[in-house]
Order: structure tokens, then C-alpha cells, then sequence
């Protein structure tokens, strides 16, 4: 079987497109034919995640199996979502799927362990939705971290970047977040994860300087993608280069 990688991206926008960047920046390339073969789906009117977990809204599972589906009739032999919080849903768009979905939070964890000491205090700016259903927070605690979160005020602040970014004013977005982490720096973390996918655009828009490392999932979710790349091509299974 050939690879492909289905993307199911669109929420929002922005993030797919970062998502496609750092998988183009993170693969290792002599030429085009070196890069991860890929098809994608961005459907930006699928309903909020967020009310959806928060409020009792209209749930987006529909729309995210519908994009699923459309993936997989194009033939996608592995699959990605540059979105933290549709992840909640992530165990139903796996169902009856015979190829593997990379998780996002997964990755993120993985690079948090490799880059920071066992025991350091973690911070994590997300939507209040993925702080709702623990995404991060029970993962990297399972990895024998300590967890933070904003402040009510600074979460005010996070919600309204992410704001920011989606109309389209990344820098914007950008100093908020900023400001978050430096606070997140301040309360003791050694490190910060960026758990939501306007995050990091944001930041690299507003080209903010944060007191403390930072993981970016976008960006670790793109890396895991480009192994699964990289190690279909050592089994001879990779898409056969055409153009």
C-alpha cells in the first residue's frame, strides 16, 4: 500500500495551513519527490468544538467523520488533524478507520519528555474546552509532570487571541499569548505547551521572545507525520513519485 497522508484540517484555516508548512519544513528533501505525499480536507464551517464540549452545542462529529470519509475515499493510508481540542472525538473517528490517526497531544507529550527534565512544571495555554476534557493535562501528568494553567484573567486573554488569529490578526493574537506565557514563566514552568493550534502562528506573527521553551503541537504532530513518512519509505511502501 502506498502512503498518503489525509489531513483533516479547517479548524481554522490558519492552523491547517501552519500544519502543512511545518510538515513541508520538517521533511528532510533532496527534491520534490522527497516530500510527504499528502491530501487534505479544510472545512472551517464545522461547529465549534468548543460549545459543543462546554455548552451542550452542536456536535461536530458529523462534519469531522463526513471529512474523514472524504480522506479516505482519496485513498489516505494515515491520518492527521491540526486541531487540539476536535480530539475529543478522536476514539469515534478511529472507529472501523484500518489505518492509524496520529495524535497530536500524544507528540507533543513525546517532545515534552525528550526536551524537559523528569518533574518540571508545565504550563499549557489552550482553549477552555481542551483544558475541559484534560487533553494535556492527564497525559503529561501520566509522563510524571507537574501541570499549570492560566489564571481566569490570563484565560480571558488566551480566548480572545485565538480570536485575534481566526479574523485574521495573528499579531494580535500574538501579544496576548505572549503575555500568558511569560505569566506561565513566572508561576515557576519550565516550559509551555502550545495546545492550541492558533497558538503558535500568533506567536511567530507578533515575533514575541517567550521566557521559557516552548512545544509547539502543530509542529511535533508534523514531525510524527514525516517518521511515519520517513519509515514507509525505508519498507518500500512510499507513493511512487509522479510529475
Amino acid at each position: 500500500m502506498t502512503f498518503l497522508l489525509g489531513v483533516l484540517g479547517g479548524m481554522g484555516p490558519l492552523a491547517t495551513v501552519d500544519f502543512l508548512a511545518k510538515l513541508c519544513a520538517a521533511t528532510p528533501a533532496d527534491g520534490d519527490a522527497d516530500h510527504v505525499p499528502h491530501v487534505t480536507v479544510s472545512i472551517p464551517q464545522s461547529p465549534s468544538r468548543v460549545a459543543a464540549i462546554l455548552r451542550g452545542g452542536e456536535s461536530p462529529l458529523p462534519a469531522l467523520v463526513y471529512a474523514r470519509d472524504r480522506l479516505r475515499a482519496a485513498g489516505a493510508t494515515h491520518y492527521a488533524m491540526p486541531c487540539n481540542t476536535a480530539y475529543h472525538w478522536i476514539d469515534a473517528l478511529r472507529d472501523g478507520l484500518d489505518a492509524p490517526f496520529l495524535h497530536i497531544a500524544d507528540a507533543a507529550v513525546d517532545e515534552v519528555a525528550a526536551q524537559v527534565p523528569a518533574g518540571a512544571r508545565i504550563g499549557v495555554i489552550a482553549t477552555e474546552a481542551t483544558h475541559a476534557i484534560g487533553l494535556y493535562a492527564h497525559r503529561l501528568e501520566r509522563a510524571g509532570f507537574a501541570v499549570a494553567t492560566p489564571s481566569a484573567q490570563d484565560n480571558a486573554q488566551v480566548v480572545e487571541g485565538i480570536a485575534a488569529v481566526k479574523r485574521g490578526d495573528a499579531a494580535e493574537g500574538g501579544r496576548r499569548f505572549a503575555g500568558v506565557v511569560d505569566a506561565l514563566a513566572t508561576a515557576g514552568c519550565q516550559a509551555v505547551v502550545l495546545g492550541c493550534t492558533e497558538v503558535p502562528p500568533g506567536l511567530e506573527a507578533s515575533r514575541s521572545r517567550p521566557a521559557v521553551p516552548t512545544i509547539d503541537p502543530t509542529g511535533a504532530l508534523a514531525r510524527a507525520c514525516v517518521g511515519a513518512w520517513t519509515a514507509s519509505r525505508v519498507r518500500g511502501t512510499d507513493h511512487p513519485g509522479v510529475g
